[in-house]
């Protein structure tokens, strides 16, 4: 699967959204790639029974899918093929059985082969070079579905797809949020490093938990007023000037708005489930002490804020932790300790 670590370096916390590294870049292609025999996939699954219902060719060399055989496993359910040479999503049609399948890390740039898989419930295309999201409106089952870290421009041909919770997007070329609407049972969505500027159109996921769009663009938090059911929100590394926005968002227990231009603690005061509030490196100057308190003193279930690499800590770094202790004499973490 495709986690989404978008890794903040100033802090050691929890992975959220994007790995950004690209396991193998374009142009820097190994020899071995160059030297891929016509046929290697030959008895490559020879011990397999013809009722296995997982096959795992991961980093085997793979280039030709059809090369494998697969058309004698009649009850295939998981096939995970990463860190490949695959081009073609080919030779996959007969496998109406399947439900997980991994292509991760390959050379796939156009999406087809895939429409016969009907029972597909996780499907991770990450790591390739996939432009257009296209050719998956009859996997109605998905409900899993990775595109981390591949070309992709816009988002898509996705209306049918109702079944997906968990939908990822990091590390693409999207700028616009759209064409969401059909995805209603929704609960994570993973945006980080795309050249987003504007949170938008995300009224209709009713159900959603969790939103990453750190790395991205954003000027403002806005559009958030219908997204009641909304637990954690990644917006780190953005140019953010303001705390807004969450008026309706009462179930939120994790803000991370690390590294972005935000002077004022403010707007939070009435989030009673609030437990992790990221800010470290953002403008918070001597005032924002008075703020802490006022802001988050009375929230019952917070727990940690990182504030380092703010002018409140910089210009402080002796009496900074005893500063935040006296404006939140019950919190548990400062910072990374």
């Amino acid at each position: 699967m495709a986690i989404l670590n978008e890794i903040n370096e100033d802090k050691p916390r929890k992975e959220v959204v994007v790995n950004t590294t690209q396991a193998q870049s374009e142009g820097e292609e190994s020899d071995a790639d160059e030297e891929i025999e016509e046929n290697n996939e030959e008895g490559l699954l020879d011990e397999y029974p013809d009722d296995a219902e997982e096959i795992d060719v991961v980093h085997m060399r793979v280039s030709s899918i059809p090369n494998l055989g697969l058309e004698r496993f009649k009850h295939l359910e998981q096939l995970y093929c990463r860190q490949n040479f695959i081009v073609d999503i080919e030779g996959l049609d007969g496998l109406t059985t399947l439900k997980e399948l991994d292509l991760y890390d390959n050379k796939i740039s156009h999406m087809r082969g895939l429409n016969n898989l009907v029972n597909l419930e996780m499907l991770d295309l990450s790591f390739n070079k996939i432009k257009h999201i296209k050719n998956i409106d009859k996997l109605t089952q998905l409900e899993n579905l990775y595109f981390v870290s591949n070309k992709i421009s816009k988002i898509e041909n996705l209306d049918t797809l109702v079944n997906v919770t968990n939908l990822e997007l990091g590390a693409n070329r999207i700028r616009v949020i759209e064409n969401l609407d059909s995805l209603v049972n929704l609960t994570q969505l993973w945006l980080g490093k795309n050249k987003i500027t504007k949170l938008q159109n995300l009224g209709a996921l009713k159900n959603l938990k969790s939103l990453s769009i750190q790395s991205n663009r954003l000027t403002k938090i806005e559009g958030l007023e219908e997204l009641e059911n909304l637990e954690e929100i990644y917006m780190s590394h953005n140019a953010i000037e303001k705390i807004e926005g969450f008026e309706h968002n009462l179930k939120l227990n994790t803000i991370d708005i690390a590294n972005n231009l935000v002077t004022r603690i403010e707007n939070l005061s009435h989030l009673p489930k609030l437990e992790e509030f990221w800010a470290n490196n953002n403008q918070f100057d001597n005032d924002c002490y008075d703020q802490l308190e006022k802001e988050l003193g009375t929230i019952s279930t917070l727990e940690t804020v990182y504030l380092e690499g703010n002018p409140m800590q910089l210009k402080n770094r002796a009496t900074y932790r005893n500063k935040i202790k006296l404006a939140l004499p019950n919190i548990k973490q400062i910072d990374a300790t």
